[in-house]
């Protein structure tokens, strides 16, 4: 058992680093900048994989066509997977807007705001005696 989930997490960072070359080499996506491949999530049979990807802007209505232009051209990708990687089944692309790395971003800048107004509110209060 433990064998066949490290042969499917092997396979994942495979299809990923596949998938980003292809993603960045053969399809044609210049409106949408850079396209990253966060994470491949590969089912337990290997015949399915949710892919997680970011884009450099990360405009609402962008992520929304990227997801639909990934998604349209799946087929197509999936097709080139097949002859650079050698499996049996090669699974079925389903791309997803990795939304964790905004969020990180957005919890951040909150924690600094937080930490700044706390500075501001302590060197403002008067000292007590």
């Amino acid at each position: 058992m433990a064998r066949e989930f490290s042969r499917s997490r092997r396979v994942a960072q495979q299809l990923q680093k596949e998938l980003a070359m292809i993603v960045m080499r053969e399809i044609k996506a210049q409106e949408f900048g850079m396209i990253t491949i966060n994470e491949v999530d590969l089912s337990r049979d290997l015949s399915y994989a949710k892919v997680y990807f970011t884009l450099l802007n990360d405009s609402p209505e962008l992520i929304k066509k990227a997801v639909e232009m990934l998604n349209e051209t799946a087929p197509y990708i999936r097709s080139l997977m097949g002859s650079k990687m050698k499996l049996r089944i090669v699974p079925e692309l389903r791309f997803y807007y990795d939304k964790s790395l905004s969020e990180g971003i957005r919890m951040a800048s909150m924690v600094t705001k937080a930490v700044r107004e706390d500075k501001e509110k302590s060197n403002n209060d008067p000292v007590e005696d």
